[in-house]
């Protein structure tokens, strides 16, 4: 089994989360000016309490950071990654 890999599918809006070429998660967002709003995260529930939605956000987030927008988590989960890391949280303030 190979590590997931995180991909920007900038069509669908979403960061999709693949392993061993299928999509096993995903983190949906809409950008808005100089906002990206994360909207929901979702992963199959077959790999569900493995780490993976936490490896989803941080790859998205670290993604973010490279550029210029500010992150709106209106997902549930994101806000609460964000919250306990703090090292994320200027983020949310640009």
């Amino acid at each position: 089994m190979a590590s997931p890999e995180v991909r920007n599918d900038t069509d669908a809006q979403q960061y999709s989360l693949v392993e061993d070429g299928e999509v096993i998660g995903f983190a949906a967002y809409e950008v808005d000016g100089d906002e990206i709003r994360f909207t929901h995260t979702e992963v199959d529930p077959a790999h569900r309490g493995g780490g993976h939605a936490s490896i989803l956000v941080q790859h998205a987030l670290d993604d973010v950071r490279e550029g210029s927008l500010r992150v709106v988590p209106l997902c549930s989960y994101v806000k609460a990654w964000i919250e306990r890391h703090p090292d994320y949280q200027e983020l949310t303030t640009r």
